[in-house]
């Protein structure tokens, strides 16, 4: 009997428009790698991370995930509810490989520069890779690219990568609690 390795993703948006985004680019991860392992996910909003008990979860379920994607607009400064998530889990020892940070359209690089280097800074201090995404919406043709339209060519080397470091950690089966 083979092991097939649980890969945990833990999604934290800020409102309707960046948690669909977060979703579709977990839905991409999973149709590019779901043959290799099976994929979990958790998705918390960030109004639900004001809330002691239920930051205390989102926390616990950052700590077991192998990547953290956060998903905002990027127009303004993270949240202090959303800081004391991030504390919470950073310093913790973790099975996370990377921290995805995706900015909504609106959003140019000026706008999201601050919360862009704050999440960097975030990954460097738990020893994950970063990636960021910073425009538009990935959305798949038929060949599963980007179109052009919609995605830029570096959304699709952002994915492209981090599947890439997806792909290498999965040869080892992860244990988790839930297992």
């Amino acid at each position: 009997m083979e092991v097939e390795p649980v890969f945990n993703v833990v999604i934290a948006y800020e409102d309707f428009e960046t948690g669909k985004h977060a979703k579709e680019t977990y839905d991409f991860l999973v149709s590019n790698l779901g043959h290799e392992c099976r994929f979990a996910n958790q998705m918390w909003k960030f109004d639900v991370l004001g809330i002691p008990k239920l930051r205390e979860m989102a926390a616990k379920d950052a700590v077991v995930a192998d990547i953290v994607i956060i998903s905002c607009h990027g127009t303004h400064e993270l949240s202090a509810d959303v800081k004391a998530w991030i504390t919470s889990w950073i310093y913790e020892s973790s099975n996370a490989i990377a921290l995805v940070a995706l900015f909504g359209d609106g959003a140019t690089y000026n706008d999201n520069y601050n919360v862009r280097g704050y999440l960097a800074e975030v990954a460097r201090l738990a020893h994950m890779e970063f990636f960021a995404q910073p425009n538009a919406l990935p959305v798949k043709d038929v060949d599963g690219l980007f179109e052009t339209g919609r995605g830029t060519k570096r959304d699709a080397r952002t994915l492209s990568a981090l599947a890439g470091v997806i792909k290498r950690d999965t040869t080892f089966p992860r244990w988790g609690i839930n297992e």
